[in-house]
Formats: structure tokens, sequence, C-alpha cells
């Protein structure tokens, strides 16, 4: 019999190349800056964060699964901390400080949420079509989306939603019954954007409504008419919900130029300097829109810019291949590894790993508006690097015991 790796290299060397990627992109971004603190924090955060991935990574399954809910009670706790004692940034209260270091427990608390949500969808008694384990299912979701709420950070709290969805449907939820209950939420949400985008949307998501049952159904008809009605409500006193800063963001997000010194700023500095890197780049340390810190925050939500601009569109499609072969390979090993556990925690977290990419990279494009969200491995941020390197661990893990854990034989 041909012996069999213990170690899965297609999980590791794009872990490896992003985290490269991560540190030359945060060393050019505070360059001249005279604070070279953050190259070398993020520099610990990641060795923490690699010997975390090898303790996951050598620990049992088994333990990891018998204490997921104890990670979770810890993540539910540390985002009520937070509220009480945590550090007030930009309008928001999502950061904790232990001497010269600050941790986010929202990113800590989306991990632990992923494993509890798939121990219970995983557990032989729970049946999702029941309303009462369904309930229990919610709440094991929701609950650290409420307090995020409280925050109030909506980038983080977003990012919930689809690997919520995607667990739910994994476990068994009936997709079309799913449909009907997110299509109108998405409806209403469209009603601080423009006119034609409600309209658009409510069309489209009726024809996918009537697509996925073959037929058209009045029931259809009734649940997107009343998100619609809903949505125009909604859309009338939109200034009087949302912040000023929020429908600042939604109207540059539509159009940039219309306050391009003020909320505009940000999206049209990072057009410019992603476009400007051509093919090749700039060169490592020569991108003048990042040498010249034209974009805040460079090293956290627009760190997607600095590698564009100086490393051009072939470090950039380098970079997006490293996060295609990680999540192609977790795909690969969700359908390979026949366990529920393993299904429902990997499905979570590729989801979680694939908003994350698309929102931050959109957001430098100008494609989605700025809502704060990270570049997994890459932007600055100790709380996030070290639980995607946990989840990574845990990925790694599952593939060294896919033999007692059900394996299929597909993955090789």
């Amino acid at each position: 019999m041909e012996k069999q790796s213990s170690h899965d290299p297609w999980l590791l060397v794009p872990v490896a190349g992003l985290l490269v990627f991560g540190l030359m992109a945060i060393y050019s971004a505070t360059n001249g800056t005279g604070d070279t603190s953050l190259f070398f924090r993020q520099s610990a955060w990641g060795f923490f964060g690699v010997i975390a991935l090898l303790f996951v990574y050598f620990n049992d399954v088994r333990l990891i699964k018998d204490n997921t809910y104890l990670f979770y009670a810890i993540g539910i706790l540390l985002l009520v901390a937070v509220l009480i004692f945590g550090k007030k940034i930009a309008g928001q209260t999502s950061w904790m400080k232990i001497g010269m270091f600050s941790f986010q427990p929202s990113e800590i608390a989306k991990m632990a949420t992923i494993l509890a949500l798939a121990r219970f969808l995983s557990d032989d008694q729970t049946d999702i079509r029941s309303p009462k384990h369904l309930l229990v299912a919610f709440a094991i979701a929701f609950t650290p989306v409420l307090l995020i709420m409280l925050q109030p950070d909506m980038g983080t709290m977003l990012t919930f939603l689809p690997l919520i969805a995607t667990m739910l449907v994994v476990a068994g939820f009936d997709i079309y019954v799913f449909m009907l209950i997110v299509f109108p939420v998405l409806i209403v949400v469209s009603g601080f954007f423009p006119m034609y985008f409600i309209f658009v949307l409510a069309l489209l998501l009726m024809t996918v409504l009537v697509v996925q049952q073959k037929q058209f159904r009045f029931h259809q008809l009734l649940v997107i008419g009343s998100a619609l009605a809903a949505s125009l409500f909604t859309h009338s006193f939109a200034h009087e919900i949302l912040k000023p800063h929020q429908i600042k963001r939604i109207q540059t997000f539509i159009d940039p130029m219309s306050d391009p010194r003020g909320a505009g700023y940000n999206a049209l500095q990072a057009k410019i300097a992603i476009s400007s890197g051509g093919f090749f780049g700039k060169g490592f340390l020569e991108g003048t829109q990042t040498q010249l810190r034209f974009i805040p925050a460079q090293w956290t939500d627009f760190i997607f810019c600095v590698i564009a601009e100086e490393l051009g569109f072939l470090g950039a499609s380098l970079l997006i291949a490293l996060y295609l072969t990680l999540i192609l390979r977790i795909i690969f090993a969700i359908f390979s590894i026949n366990n529920k556990f393993v299904e429902l925690t990997l499905s979570g977290y590729v989801s979680l790993l694939f908003i994350h990419v698309f929102v931050n990279i959109g957001m430098a494009l100008g494609i989605i508006p700025v809502i704060g969200v990270p570049l997994p491995f890459v932007s600055y941020g100790g709380s996030s690097l070290v639980g995607n390197l946990i989840m990574v661990g845990l990925a790694m893990n599952f593939f060294r015991n896919r033999r007692s854990l059900g394996y299929s034989g597909r993955l090789e």
C-alpha cells in the first residue's frame, strides 16, 4: 500500500506565501513613518499564530470537538467584556488592550461560533428541520452577531451572515425556505441605496425563487412584494435611520467624486494606487501612493492597494492565486472527508475566508462600499491573523486524521 503523507502542503504553502505578502506590505506601508512597531508586532503575532497552529495541528480532534462550547463561551464573554472595558476607536468599542498588545474579540468569536455551530449541527440528536433545534442553532449563531452590533461594528457583523447561511444549508436546512427568509432582508437593506437598485434587486431575487422552484407561486410574489414595500419605506426614512457617516459611505460608493476630499477620498486614492501599478508594479518600497501615505489605513483595510501598486498586476494576481489555492483545497477536503463535524467546520471557515477576501479586495477596487474588513493573513491585526492560523491548523489536523474521520480517497 502506498504510504500517504500526514500533512498537506497545499494548505501550508499558500498560507506561508500570504504571510510573506502581508509582512512585506505592512513594512512598506509603514516605511518612512518612523514607527516600525507595527511590522514587529505583526511578526510577533505571526509567531504566536504559528505556535497556535502547531498546537491545534498536533492535538486530538476529539479533544477540540469536546471543548467547542467552552471556546464559544469564552468568545461570548470576551464580546461582553469589550463592551464594558473596551477601547473606543473611530466610534466603535471593538478592541481590548493587554499591555502593549490590542486584540479584537470579534475575530476570536468568529472562529468559536463556527466550531460551536458545527458541534451542535453535527450532533446525531440534532434535526435542523425541528423548530426547537433550529431555534437553538439561531441562538448560537446570532448571539455574537447581536453583541457585535452593540459595539457597533457593522462590517464584522456582516461577515458572520455568509458563514451562518452556509453552515445551515450544509446541515440540511431547506435552501428554498432559507431564500424566503434571507431575500426579504436583502431587499429591505437595499432601501438605503438608490431606487433603481432596489427594483433591480427585487426582480433578480424573484427570478431566483421562480427558477429554484421551477414554477411561479403566489407566495413568492407576496414575500418579494412585501419586502419591496418595506424597502421603499426604509428608503424614505434612510436619513433618520442611518448615521451621517454611513450615508456618506453609500453616497461615495455610488459616486466617489461627490466628496473627493472627504468620504470618497480613500476609494479614489485606492483606485489611483492600483491602476498606477501597471503589470509589474513600481517596485518594493517605490510606490508613490504608498510611500507618501495618500491612503489612510493602508496597512489594514486598504493593504491590497500597497501590493497592487508596488508589485503590479502580477503580484496582485499571485496573491489572489494563493487565496484560491487555499480555498479550493479546503473545499476539496469538505467533499473528501466524510465527517459531518469536519464538513460543517470547514464550510463555515471557507465561507468566512471567501467573504473577507472578496469584500476587502472589492473595497479597494471600488465595487463594494467601504465597511472595514481585513484581508486575511495580510492586513495588520493580530486577532485576525492568529484566528485564521488556528483554523488552518484545524484543517491540517483534519487532513492528518482523515483515515479515522472518514476519508473517501478523493482528496489526493
